[in-house]
């Protein structure tokens, strides 16, 4: 598992410092307390890091479970009554690992995942630019259009012109410059550059500019809102105390096992999505076992909600981060919830002097690299039934959030599916041979008829002339919907009153 490590080592660093604020953000906006997503990031990295099959997927809180999380907690009125929800959401998970339900992450067309993934790259840029000019008023790791703050994607873009903070956006532009030199110029220059990430210089000198502008040595300011807000404590006992407990009289609520079906439902959907994803942005291509993901997962949750944490998925935004520098075992998603452990006990002031505009810099670059220009024009010229589910999903994302995007794109992609399933339900022989005075038309039907075929099928029949004679041949046939051999029953009947001869070959009868 070290074998790798002078390359895990710098990206668990790097996804350290961006899930921190996403934690935190998370349970802001789910209207849990702050320590509920540390300890879920804590979970995410360390107990499903060494459970998982994921080489590179990272888990955690995620943003696509606030609203559930946010409403569950009203529903139940009690946070421990809401703990016991995510011990058996897990449980639930864990079945459907056993249960081989894995699979699903299979359905998703290659068009959807990408799409997926250049939406989620252009919703970080979008939603980091308000972080990058100092406007901190939605909290970080917000992923839907509509945001907790009140506004959407776009107002809260266009009120960040409004408030600017100079300070904030030195950092950031200092910040994205030294992330282009380092990515572009100095990496190839000395192995030391490779070593030490790009992202983790950027922390340590906005940490410094902000000390230079407290320390007036730079005409420039922070508030206490442009920096990270981790909650503090000074020892063991203090970080023990931050642990809440699952109410287990609850049990009998039906309303907690409903709210448990739904996230584990939501949570493992999400969790297959960003497995699909992170294994497509893989430079080794390899592949991740889902069932044992969706165990791995399920076993997070139990612990999670044992403790005080808010549920957890594999998280996309973490998993990118993890990739774009340079990981390659799941050796880096370990040391980064060891890292988010050892702050919470030790650091925790020390990284209340992290500026978000750094951080917003380096989801910036992140979000790049999921978004280049190069991946759309290259899905655009695969032609429409690849660029349209894919542009769905993008837009979707964009306009709704992840999962209904995804959504989105898989009605598309579908809608193809079912054209090119209607389009070859059948071959038809172009060559009309006579036959006693008759056309005979020739019709070999697919490997796999299904009821989508059905409304071909009867086109193609219904428009053979009067007097003609119809071959219908099954000989490759596998398997006929029932609906579709009714039809060619029926058709066999109703075809005498246009004098049409039916002769089928290898057509079984339905009972």
């Amino acid at each position: 598992m070290f074998k790798e490590l002078k390359s895990d080592l710098p990206a668990s660093i790097v996804v350290f410092f961006v899930a921190l604020p996403l934690c935190l953000g998370i349970a802001l906006a789910s209207g849990a307390p702050l320590f509920a997503g540390i300890i879920a990031g804590i979970v995410g990295g360390i107990v499903v890091g060494i459970a998982s099959g994921s080489p590179l997927g990272v888990s955690g809180p995620a943003a696509g479970l606030a609203v559930i999380v946010l409403s569950a907690i009203t529903t139940l009125g009690s946070w421990p009554a809401f703990l016991l929800t995510v011990v058996l959401t897990g449980i639930i998970q864990l079945i459907l690992g056993f249960a081989k339900a894995g699979f699903i992450a299979y359905f998703f067309p290659s068009s959807v995942i990408k799409g997926m993934l250049t939406g989620i790259g252009l919703l970080i840029i979008l939603k980091q630019i308000p972080h990058a000019l100092g406007y901190d008023k939605d909290v970080e790791g917000d992923l839907s259009y509509y945001q907790v703050d009140g506004e959407d994607t776009l107002s809260s873009i266009a009120s960040a012109f409004d408030a600017v903070t100079a300070g904030a956006i030195l950092i950031a532009a200092i910040s994205i410059v030294i992330l282009i030199l380092w990515d572009v110029v100095l990496i190839k220059k000395h192995k030391l550059f490779q070593l030490i990430q790009g992202p983790i210089v950027v922390v340590f000198v906005g940490i410094l500019m902000d000390y230079f502008y407290q320390n007036g040595l730079l005409n420039f300011s922070l508030s206490e809102g442009h920096l990270v807000k981790l909650p503090v404590v000074h020892n063991i006992m203090e970080f023990y105390n931050q642990f809440t407990f699952p109410d287990f009289s609850a049990i009998s609520n039906p309303e907690v096992w409903k709210i448990a079906v739904v996230m584990a439902i939501v949570a493992s959907l999400e969790t297959l999505l960003c497995v699909e994803a992170t294994d497509k942005l893989d430079p080794y291509k390899r592949v991740t076992p889902t069932n044992r993901e969706l165990k791995a997962q399920g076993l997070g949750n139990i612990v999670s909600g044992l403790i005080g944490g808010l549920p957890v998925t594999q998280v996309i935004v973490r998993s990118s981060a993890n990739i774009t520098f340079g990981a390659k075992t799941k050796l880096s998603a370990i040391l980064h919830g060891v890292f988010l452990l050892f702050s919470a006990i030790t650091i925790g002031g020390m990284l209340n002097m992290i500026p978000l505009a750094s951080l917003a810099a380096i989801l910036i670059m992140v979000g790049y690299k999921l978004a280049k220009p190069a991946i759309i024009k290259q899905m655009y010229q695969l032609g429409g039934e690849q660029f349209v589910p894919f542009a769905a999903t993008v837009i979707g994302i964009l306009a709704t959030d992840l999962l209904k995007g995804i959504t989105i794109g898989m009605v598309f992609g579908i809608f193809y599916t079912l054209r090119h399933s209607y389009r070859n339900a059948y071959s038809m022989n172009d060559v009309i041979t006579r036959d006693d005075g008759r056309d005979v038309h020739h019709i070999v039907l697919a490997e796999e008829v299904s009821f989508f075929n059905k409304a071909s099928i009867i086109q193609a029949l219904e428009a053979i002339p009067s007097d003609s004679k119809v071959i219908i041949d099954c000989t490759n046939s596998k398997s006929i919907a029932y609906d579709v051999a009714e039809y060619i029953q029926n058709y066999r009947r109703s075809a005498t009153l246009k004098n049409i001869a039916v002769h089928t070959i290898k057509f079984v009868e339905p009972a």
